[in-house]
């Protein structure tokens, strides 16, 4: 790397991690919550980006690797005392009823088992391409869900769990977050991360330089899995409360929502993006709430604030100039319309 550009990122990270800093001492707890918020959506927009935008493989399934990091870190961080609380209709499995970790071991765990799940996911399906890969992610990330909604005596089904220990902090959700954008440019820089994206171009001629697809795909699957486990992971801690409805399609598409928005295959797109869609969510909330112009209250409709972002991305889309943002769509459009 040339010096000059890595002494303008070491800058760039150290004013970074000042604002950060400021913004910790001097922010309320809510509009806390909203930027650390922001960083775990930054981890999950990467991981989703490493699937979908690096390698090419048109993946539905983040949703379930989410849920499987939430639940994870949640029952290894919770106490004895509050599972026995939470599993008040049937008793918690004795083994992890009587387990407690600290949140970084926890934490990685939960990566760890993620990436576990993606293998066993991502043997099978990954020959499959474009729609067929989505249905089959799609399902399997259904599959996880529906698991946690009947194994009560692990994940408290339906009722789901709560009491989470919040370690969520800003120096957690920031500090996982650079480290993860660190992590996936150095992949991407390497010799593997430069056949992921031979894989993207073309594939026949990625195997015909000796790329081994299958094995580069399921690397990038896991990869993009023990992530997301992690967002996962960081995202319960911070609600303090998971259920198996919360991991649902939606939540997959408002994480690919961010990754095209950003470009799909820029690390620093998916960053601002996730930082914008983050704050623009939250600035526009006001719309679901009634509005006194003091001569005239215009009531709230719960939902205009969806409807106006909705608006705003079409005009984003429309107007701007980046092609990069524009093929995204078009791809993403493209394969929608496939899997139809």
């Amino acid at each position: 790397m040339d010096k000059k550009k890595l002494i303008s990122k070491l800058i760039l990270l150290a004013v970074a991690v000042a604002v950060l800093f400021v913004l910790n001492a001097v922010l309320d707890p809510y509009p806390l919550r909203i930027v650390n918020l922001a960083a775990i959506y930054i981890i999950l927009a990467l991981s989703m980006n490493l699937i979908n935008g690096f390698t090419g493989l048109f993946s539905l399934g983040h949703a379930g690797f989410m849920a499987v990091g939430a639940y994870t870190t949640a029952i290894l961080t919770m106490t004895p005392a509050n599972k026995e609380m939470n599993f008040y209709m049937k008793p918690m499995i004795p083994f992890f009823a009587n387990l407690q970790w600290g949140f970084l071991p926890a934490i990685l765990m939960a990566g760890f088992v993620t990436a576990f799940f993606a293998f066993l996911i991502g043997a099978p399906v990954l020959k499959l391409t474009d729609d067929y890969l989505a249905i089959a992610t799609l399902g399997f990330s259904e599959i996880i869900r529906i698991v946690l909604i009947n194994t009560q005596s692990l994940s408290n089904g339906a009722l789901g769990l709560k009491g989470i220990p919040n370690h969520a902090t800003t120096a957690w959700t920031w500090g996982l977050a650079i480290l993860t954008v660190i992590l996936i440019t150095l992949l991407m820089n390497s010799s593997y991360g430069k056949a992921l994206r031979a894989i993207k171009e073309d594939e026949i001629a990625a195997k015909a330089m000796g790329i081994n697809l299958f094995s580069h795909k399921l690397m990038s699957f896991i990869v993009g899995a023990f992530f997301a486990g992690i967002g996962g992971g960081l995202l319960g801690s911070q609600l303090g409360t998971i259920d198996p409805t919360l991991f649902k399609f939606t939540f997959t598409f408002n994480i690919l929502l961010i990754v095209v928005l950003g470009g799909m295959g820029s690390i620093t797109g998916s960053v601002v993006s996730a930082i914008i869609v983050t704050l623009s969510m939250e600035a526009l909330r006001f719309l679901d709430e009634s509005i006194n112009l003091g001569f005239v209250v215009i009531p709230g409709i719960p939902g205009m604030r969806m409807v106006v972002f909705s608006l705003i991305l079409m005009l984003v889309v429309i107007f701007k100039k980046d092609s990069g943002i524009k093929k995204s769509i078009a791809l993403l459009v493209k394969k929608y319309a496939k899997s139809k």
